[in-house]
Formats: C-alpha cells, structure tokens, sequence
C-alpha cells in the first residue's frame, strides 16, 4: 500500500499547484471553472484512494519518509484505517463544496482573494491527517488555520468580518500552542518527535492528565467546543457560502481526527475519569449550541452554532469510548467510538447540504437574515426540497442518516449499567438527556429555519424576486441529499466500513452488518435492539402514499369556495406571519433568561399616539463578558503600560538590561 501513500502525496502537491497557478490566472474569466475543476479531480482522486485502502481493511500501515521537515527525522507520513476514514471525509466534502463551486464562483464579487487559498485549505487538510509526527503534523494545522484565515478574510472590507478573521486567528494560534505543549509532553526528554516513537513510549498519570487537558484546548479549540467556540460562529459565517461548508462540515472533522488519533492511538490506555472531562464538556456544548441557534435569525449562523451542537454529539460519543476502554468493555467501545465516527461523516454531508442552501438563498436574495426571507418554496423548489432534506437529516428524523448515527449513541449510552464506577453510572444518564434535549431543540431549530425562510409569503422584495440557482449548485445539492438518504437506509456499509479503524485502534469492532437480512443493523445483539432504515422508508412512503389515495378516492369532487378568516381584515399580508423572534419567544423566555440573560422591553404609546409599538430583545454571549472579555481588558492594560518602554532615554535602556541581568544570575545562583 506503499504507492498509495506516494499517489496521495501527488494529489496534494497537485492541489498545491492548482493553488499556484490561480495565483498565475489571478483575473482571469476561466481562472473559476479552471481552479474549482482541477480541484474536483484531484479530490475524487484522493477519495477513491483513500475508500479503496480502508475497503480493504488493511493489516498494516503504510508509511513514507520525505526529506524535509526537521533534519533529523524528516517527514512521516502514515496511512491507516483512521487516516483513510477522515481522508474519505475530506476529500467528499472538498469535492461537493468544487461542484458547488463551480457555479457559485460566477457569483463572487472578488473570486481572485478565494481561488488561491481553496485548494491549498484542501491540501492542508489532507497533509494533516496523513502526518506521522509532531512537526510535521503541526506545520501542517497551522497551515491549514492560516489558509482558512485568508477565506475568511476574501471579504476583508466588511468590518464584521474582519472582526471574525482576527478572532479566528487568535484562537487558532492558542490551539496550536496547546497542541505543540501537548507533542512536547508526549515527546518526554527523548525528543522523539515521530509518532511511531511516542506509540511505544510510557506516560505516567500527571503526563496522560496534562496531555487530555492541552488536547481539548489545541482540537477543541479548532472544533469549537465549548467554551472555546467563540470565533466559530463569527469566521464561519464571514467566509463564502462554498468555504463555510468546509470549515464547518469539514475541518471540524480534522480536529475530531486530531483527537482521536491522540487520544485513542498515542496516548496509551486511557483512565476512566479522563472520560467525565470530556462528557462534561461535550454535553454543555450541547446545550448551549443549539440554544445559540434556536434564537439566531442570521442563517449561516445559525447554521454555525448548530455545527458546535454536533461537535458537542460527537465528543460525547468520544467520551463513552474512553469511559468503555478504560474499563476493558471493548465491544461497547467499539459501539461509542462506531457511533462517533458515523456521526462525524453524517455530519459532514448534512451540514455541507445546508450550508450550500444557505449560499443559494443569499446568491438569490442577497440576504441571510431570516426575518427578510419567506416564501422561497415556490420561487426556488429544488433548494427548497434540498434544505427540507438537510433540515430533516440534521434533526434525526428516520430514515436519514441523521437518526442513524444518533441511534447508535443512544444505544451506547443504554449501557451504562455496565460500568463499575458510580460516577459513570450518574453521568451517562444525565449525558443521554442531555442529548435527548438537545435533539428535541434540533427539531425546533430547523422548523423554525425552514419554515420561515421556505414557507409562507415574501417579507421583502429581495425574496420575492428570487430565482433558482444555476445547475451546478443544485447538482452538489442533490448528490448530497442521495448521500443523505443512501447513509440513512444502509447504515450497515458505514459500520462495516468503519470496523478496520474500531478494530485498529481498540481491538475490538462491532458485528457485521452485511449479513443481516432486509439492511437491519444490530448493535449488540439481536434480541435487544435493531433499525431497519429501508423498512422506515418504505412504510413511510407506503402509508403516505395510501393516505393520498383514500384522501382522492374517497373525498368529495364538489368545489368548495370560502373566505378565510381574516381578523377582520380585507388581506393578508407576510406581517401576520410567524417571524423568527416569534417562533422562539417560549423557548427564550424558558432558557434564555438563564444561559443568554435575555431580557424583553416593550415600548406601547399611550391611546392616540400614532407611534408604532416596539419589542426590543437584548441578549448577552455570559462566555465572552466573564471569560473574554476580562482577558482582553488586561492584555490591553498591559499593553499600554508596556508601551511606554519604547519611549525610554539610553540610559534608562542600559539600567532595565543590567537589572535583567542581575535578576536573572540570582535565579540561576537560587535553582543550582
């Protein structure tokens, strides 16, 4: 399988050269259709490779040395089960988000700031999950944050986004320092940065605990786990609709990716409390995820917040592996960590669906904001059958591959009996309404977003003027509801096709699923539970399509006419319609006013004031006033103090010298 891992180099070389030669383009009219399809071949390419080596549930890894990186160790590159997983993933999604793409560019204002950077974010991407050591790993995410960085930035002249780009950049240089302490622990004094040495390496307790910590902030950060997902609801958002689909569907993942490949595969056997750290975490983000996006009426952030809530799911999964490892249960292991997987590759198709949608909306309106939209269903129907399908998926409503994934969660989470430890007995229950919670706010979320974007009447002109989009962004639509409904009903490929990385990376897999009749899959055991998804499609179609035929045949011919009523007006008009605000208001004045502090002031004039009444709604982000905020406010003290010392006389430089030198012989004298 050597010369797979050589193909793969050449793909993202290739992918690097693309970006060079829209560079070369720079304005040219064929600089779109070039860069966008050049990249598409080679992403399929990398799938194709990436799906064939893990089909074929390899033994061993194949592995390959360049000469660069640090001159003592070179570069390592490794392909394995895990690492063809996420390649699949990557390279799916870097594909749709080409076809994509290649309509959606005609359409960007300044399509010389995003050609560039696309295939390189891509190729980023890819060299991180092929990286078999600390250097060469890290270079490659740092890569990758600075190429993202720069798509964030293509719309640079807009203040907000600007705002977004340097947030972003903070963050992900924080990550990366964490996750370059985390590698310099796990490398000990040897300094033996390969991943090969550090597998076979022994990490007392302090060294797993310090590591599990550095790694939640480095990954963590760059999933947008909670509390450190501030800059993902702003960056997201600011990038193009193409580029959002990516960040959010896709190097989401990376870091999911990074995590795993250290916690489950470089670490060692885990401890089970490490499992209650991350449980804990994942299940506030959560929560406060979906919170987030039931009140939002920006539609790509929205659709941010939203991916923080399955990055949230996912961990959680994550989390249950640990907690089943770390007490020798291999096969509920093996389901968790299944279940995780399965949801990270749903995920991906689902939200790149949406984010997609959420670009045809605004390259058709030229809005986002939900409370100027409405309507859309009967101007644009084939986005509108694509977003419905998205909403569907991502709320986990049988038979599409959402429920799924999330089934086998629940299923792994059913065995907390199991385990010995009572602090693990309380905590997976509470986990699982949690998550239980969460999927009911999922399903609200996306009513709310679907119905008051797609359904009713136009709230302005933007959205009654709007037309379908062009043909190549509906066929990236479409391909991704096929994989939607195609992962729904035949979720047994998946888990057979996720076993090697199960198998890999805990010795254990779940059973096979191919064998079992009518698609069914079976976690455990027969005799305790078991999903058919083809079965719920087909009584789903079979008792729709019954209930039209009763309805018709049995219904009277006669034409009925009446007038609606209308409240006592002649008309109506989009303002008697539900409006985002309005949908959430319950919701909000339940959990709002606790996680958001979100207060209502109502403005009526008094009788014969001709004033219209006003509902003002203000809500405060409580992670950025108690968390961020305080830290900028010190950084920025300190800098203003510092400053001063630029501003010093000669002398009083050669005095702070002599002063440092002096202070630091006495720490040198006082340590020896």
């Amino acid at each position: 399988m050597a010369p797979t891992v050589a193909i793969l180099c050449w793909c993202i070389a290739a992918l690097l050269g693309t970006a060079t030669l829209a560079v070369a383009a720079n304005r040219s009219r064929a600089a779109t259709p070039l860069i966008y399809g050049a990249t598409l071949a080679v992403c399929v390419t990398a799938f194709l490779l990436a799906l064939r080596y893990l089909l074929s549930e390899p033994v061993a890894a194949a592995v390959l040395t360049l000469p660069l990186g640090l001159p003592w160790i070179g570069a390592h590159l490794r392909l394995d089960a895990l690492a063809a997983f996420f390649l699949i993933i990557v390279n799916l999604g870097s594909a749709m988000a080409s076809i994509y793409g290649l309509g959606y560019g005609r359409h960007e204002k300044t399509p010389h700031r995003v050609l560039p950077f696309f295939p390189a974010f891509i190729a980023g991407m890819n060299l991180v999950v092929l990286a078999d050591d600390a250097f060469t790993f890290l270079l490659s995410w740092e890569f990758m944050s600075i190429t993202s960085w720069a798509l964030v930035m293509a719309h640079h002249r807009d203040e907000g986004n600007r705002r977004a780009g340097y947030i972003y950049l903070v963050m992900a240089s924080f990550g990366t320092l964490a996750l370059l302490l985390a590698f310099g622990l796990l490398a000990g004094q040897s300094g033996n940065y390969e991943f090969s040495m550090i597998r076979t390496a022994h990490h007392t307790p302090l060294i797993v605990g310090l590591v599990l910590v550095l790694l939640l902030l480095g990954a963590g950060s760059k999933a947008g786990l909670v509390p450190l997902h501030v800059w993902l609801p702003l960056a997201h958002p600011a990038a193009p609709s193409h580029v959002s689909a990516l960040m959010s569907g896709v190097m989401t993942k990376v870091a999911v990716y990074g995590f795993i490949r250290v916690v489950f595969d470089l670490l060692g056997e885990p401890m089970w409390w490490s499992s209650i750290v991350v449980l804990v975490l994942a299940g506030g983000t959560m929560v406060l995820g979906i919170l987030s996006a039931l009140f939002e009426t920006d539609l790509k952030r929205l659709l941010a917040y939203s991916t923080i809530e399955n990055i949230g799911i996912i961990f959680v999964s994550l989390g249950l592996a640990l907690a089943f490892q770390a007490d020798g249960m291999g096969w509920a292991a093996a389901l968790a960590l299944t279940a995780a997987l399965f949801h990270a590759l749903n995920h991906s198709i689902f939200k790149s669906l949406l984010f997609f949608g959420a670009g045809a909306v605004l390259t058709a309106t030229g809005e986002r904001d939900l409370d100027k939209l409405g309507g859309l269903i009967h101007r644009m129907p084939v986005t509108s059958f694509a977003f419905l399908v998205g909403c569907v998926a991502i709320s986990a409503l049988p038979p599409l591959n959402g429920f799924a994934s999330e089934w086998l969660i629940f299923q792994a989470i059913l065995q907390s009996p199991v385990v010995p430890q009572w602090g693990l007995k309380i905590m997976l229950p509470a986990v699982g309404g949690l998550l239980a919670f969460s999927a009911a706010l999922v399903a609200a979320c996306f009513v709310r977003a679907f119905g008051t974007a797609f359904l009713g009447r136009p709230r302005t002109p933007a959205a009654e003027r709007a037309r379908e989009v062009d043909r190549y962004s509906l066929a990236a639509m479409l391909g991704l509801v096929a994989l939607c409904v195609l992962t729904g009903i035949l979720p047994g490929l998946v888990i057979d096709g996720v076993s090697p990385v199960t198998q890999a990376l805990l010795g254990a897999r779940m059973p096979a699923q191919t064998g079992i009749p009518w698609f069914s899959i079976v976690p455990i055991a027969q005799g305790r539970s078991s999903y058919n998804g083809l079965l719920v499609l087909l009584f789903i179609a079979s008792s729709a399509s019954l209930a039209a035929f009763v309805i018709h045949r049995l219904a009277s011919r006669a034409v009925r006419r009446g007038l609606p009523w209308g409240c006592g007006l002649p008309g109506l008009t989009s303002a008697m319609q539900y409006t985002p605000g309005s949908f959430a208001q319950p919701l909000r004045r339940v959990f709002g006013t606790v996680t958001f502090r979100a207060r209502e002031r109502v403005e009526m004039p008094r009788p014969g004031d001709m004033r219209p009444a006003r509902l003002t709604v203000e809500m405060r982000d409580l992670i950025w006033d108690g968390l961020y905020a305080p830290i900028v406010a010190i950084i920025g003290f300190a800098a203003d103090h510092l400053n001063r010392l630029q501003f010093l006389t000669i002398r009083r430089y050669l005095s702070l010298v002599f002063l440092s030198l002096v202070t630091l012989l006495l720490v040198l004298t006082l340590w020896s």
